[in-house]
């Protein structure tokens, strides 16, 4: 049985994705002042487009905690979720046809997006809300996701192949648009190929290293 609508490559956040489709691009500017970026910097949220851009940190201040402005200050804090809870039945029947997803409040539709990463960019798939609300049930934490500029990233490959545990983190929305692009720019073939797997797990160790661990269960 078919178990996800596909909706083509999705078009807000295309910056970052054409970003990560230029290893090469040596120098960055704010979007907003063209102040000289360095490699790690703020991004925002432009939200009626649904664009990300890049910032200075002295423009991503002014951003900072205004939900109703234009733009969206994207946060920088990443939380590894030690204890989540989710059972197998539970993750098939959210309708995600591979193990490597994210999802995250669209404040613009007025639903929560479910995204996963493919050759081509992110895909959309239809997210059951009876399923979803099952999982926040069981997990707290996901009350905490703050709209638009954070997302849950779940990465069940290593759980699948029996060789690692599943990892749950909530992370910037930039972090799931950067794993997307590491994806599209090192897949090779059917399967990938060797390297594109390595990025895949340099990018959660990455993610493991900067991450603060919950290991209780945050209540709303």
């Amino acid at each position: 049985m078919k178990t996800d609508q596909l909706r083509g490559i999705t078009q807000g956040f295309e910056t970052l994705r054409q970003f990560a489709r230029k290893p090469d691009r040596k120098v960055e500017h704010c979007e907003l002042c063209h102040r000289e970026l360095s490699s790690e910097h703020p991004h925002l949220i432009e939200m009626k487009q649904r664009r990300l851009i890049c910032s200075c940190d002295a423009c991503a201040m002014l951003f900072s905690g205004r939900a109703e402005a234009k733009h969206r200050r994207v946060p920088r804090q990443i939380r590894l979720l030690a204890n989540f809870q989710m059972t197998d039945a539970e993750w098939d029947a959210l309708m995600i046809p591979i193990n490597l997803a994210f999802f995250f409040q669209n404040s613009q539709d007025s639903r929560v997006t479910a995204l996963y990463p493919s050759p081509a960019g992110a895909t959309e798939s239809l997210l059951p809300l009876a399923a979803w609300n099952n999982i926040v049930q069981s997990n707290p934490a996901l009350h905490s996701l703050e709209p638009d500029v954070e997302a849950l990233l779940v990465n069940r490959v290593g759980q699948a192949r029996g060789a690692t545990a599943a990892q749950y983190y909530i992370v910037p929305i930039d972090a799931c648009y950067k794993l997307v692009g590491l994806i599209r720019i090192h897949w090779r073939g059917f399967s990938g190929g060797t390297e594109v797997w390595q990025e895949i797990g340099a990018f959660f160790s990455h993610l493991r290293s900067h991450a603060e661990i919950v290991t209780e269960r945050i209540h709303a």
